[in-house]
């Protein structure tokens, strides 16, 4: 064979190869742009962390301009966290680095952007919390720690993320002040209790529902205002009727018809709850349930889910009636049978071994008072307050996870501390073990934390007498 020939058939075969890659990329390409997933994770350039696994195919979420840089993936952390970090008081902000005094900082960690710290499709590196600096990056900055702070001499730099100590960014539950305002809590309080709810105050809050054609009156089975064709002794009517839509005046066409489009949706989607639930279905859209369809990728299964899920889920499209049904207002289903029949982690099967749900059932059978209960809602979607014209004061469940999932400290707060006392609350949290079992038992890690703020508050009495404590 002459060598004019030999190179013809190396072209050929390139042609051909080109020509097959090209076809496959092509229709992966347009199954993505028509809500297939198929084979789209060919165009990942590696794993990306827990949090944003779930919109993954959403490239332009983060990388809205392919040669922006840094800045652009700065724009898009800062579009989902800043009110987060806002909110939690962030000790590292972005401020205190562009400051001039902090300047020489930079030239150890650059920390005026979050990807110099988390940096996305790189699994080989990835910690805990999306972190892809070495475990003791503390260190760049605080090598001189135990020269102001004694009590720091001979603690490990790869320790000071430990629960109860400190987090980069949120330490609203771990500062000095506070820790010592809760030296020596019970590790249950007398009076423990979960915020009671005060549904009733939805027709002031939702101020998009139209109070005028759907007056706040109880409703009657025979009120209701299906099509023509309802069976009113049907589950569905049966149960409308018994439910706190019913009782508050919300008939079937409040949810089933638009003013924007007047025709009966026999399934209304988000939009529908959206009238009366703004914030909540807000926050559905911001946590692990909701932002893949905030991310227009679609309803999350939880055949995507990452931890354990019951494999007869998998299939199951998550929305609002995932979890409320759509007619009967069962809130202790969507608060503990709606998570369960879903998660299949360890902590999650071992629920209802664990001491929450026995004071749940105590409750639901009149043995215990009114809020004493914990349901899986009580931790992970806690009750939080809003406003209401400045003066009165509504509670809400928080659908958004991510508020108070990961750090777990996040929950000290706004969620363990109404039941516990700070110290036991840290030490529960800091035990993965007792995590796993639902917090069947006793801590077996113990946090010195508070110890050293006792200990720093009385040498700064002894040195300064006048001073009231804090």
């Amino acid at each position: 064979m002459s060598k004019t020939s030999s190179n013809l058939k190396y072209w050929m075969l390139w042609l051909v190869l080109t020509l097959g890659l090209g076809g496959y990329l092509g229709f992966s390409i347009l199954n993505l742009s028509q809500g297939k997933t198929d084979n789209t994770e060919l165009f990942l350039p590696g794993e990306t962390t827990h949090g944003h696994h779930n919109i993954e195919m959403a490239c332009t979420e983060c990388h809205a301009d392919a040669f922006g840089g840094e800045q652009t993936l700065q724009n898009a952390c800062v579009q989902c966290h800043a009110d987060e970090l806002k909110l939690a008081d962030d000790s590292h902000p972005r401020s205190k680095f562009t400051d001039p005094r902090n300047a020489a900082t930079l030239e150890k960690i650059d920390a005026r952007y979050c990807v110099s710290c988390h940096v996305e499709h790189d699994p080989d590196i990835t910690r805990e919390m999306g972190v892809t600096l070495p475990d003791d990056y503390c260190f760049y900055c605080h090598e001189g720690v135990a020269e102001d702070l004694p009590d720091h001499e001979g603690l490990a730099f790869d320790s000071c993320a430990s629960a109860g100590c400190h987090n980069y960014h949120d330490n609203t539950a771990l500062y000095e002040d506070f820790l010592v305002k809760h030296l020596h809590e019970p590790d249950n309080k007398e009076q423990a209790r979960i915020p009671p709810s005060n549904i009733s105050l939805i027709t002031e809050y939702a101020t998009a529902y139209p109070k005028e054609d759907y007056p706040v009156k109880t409703l009657s089975m025979q009120e209701q205002d299906g099509p023509a064709h309802t069976d009113i002794e049907s589950d569905v009517v049966i149960h409308w009727s018994a439910s706190s839509h019913a009782e508050f005046g919300v008939n079937c066409t409040a949810c089933h018809v638009f003013e924007s489009d007047t025709q009966w949706k026999d399934h209304p989607g988000t939009e529908s709850c959206q009238q009366c639930h703004a914030d909540q279905a807000e926050g559905f859209l911001m946590g692990k349930h909701g932002m893949r369809l905030s991310a227009g990728l679609g309803l999350q299964t939880p055949a995507q889910a990452r931890i354990p899920m019951h494999k007869e889920s998998h299939d199951k499209a998550l929305n609002c009636t995932s979890c409320h049904s759509a007619h009967a207002s069962d809130i202790q289903e969507a608060a503990v049978e709606a998570c369960l029949g879903c998660h299949q982690d360890q902590h999650s099967l071992n629920y209802k071994q664990s001491p929450h749900f026995k004071l749940l059932l105590a409750e639901q059978q009149g043995t215990a008072e009114p809020g004493t209960g914990v349901s899986c809602a009580s931790c992970h979607m806690p009750r939080t307050v809003v406003e209401i014209d400045g003066e009165k004061q509504m509670l809400i469940s928080e659908h958004n996870q991510n508020a108070n999932l990961r750090p777990n400290e996040k929950m000290v707060r706004t969620v363990c501390m109404q039941c516990h006392g700070l110290g036991f609350v840290l030490d529960s949290l800091a035990d993965k073990q007792l995590i796993e079992s639902n917090f069947n038992g006793r801590p077996g890690v113990h946090i010195e934390s508070l110890e050293m703020a006792e200990k720093k508050q009385a040498e700064h009495l002894e040195k300064n007498p006048s001073h009231d404590k804090p």
